[in-house]
């Protein structure tokens, strides 16, 4: 299965990765190795996470307060996320995105 990211949740992942990197450099690269690991998760069995909201699903990272918010695309055989959301962010804030 493949994946792909909205223009925006690679925005919000960007941004926690300069966030990061300003308390301390090899944080923002952890945070980053992070996600990574959270999407090879959410590949290997993607209708395992939490449902929220119609088809979306999340996936929580480990180590920081973040999770995916992604649906499956069957069609296509791909995993969309729609954000990368910080747990004290306004719920909800992503479901206007269109892929």
């Amino acid at each position: 299965m493949n994946y792909s990211f909205h223009p925006e949740a690679s925005r919000e992942a960007e941004k926690a990765v300069r966030y990061y990197c300003e308390i301390y450099p090899e944080l923002g690269e952890s945070f980053r190795a992070e996600i990574e690991e959270t999407i090879d998760r959410m590949l290997r069995t993607p209708k395992a996470w939490h449902p929220i909201k119609k088809a979306y699903r999340r996936c929580s990272l480990n180590r920081f307060p973040f999770c995916l918010i992604f649906r499956v695309d069957e069609q296509k055989n791909e995993c969309q996320i729609f954000a990368i959301m910080h747990f004290k962010r306004k719920p909800g804030y992503w479901e206007k995105r269109k892929f």
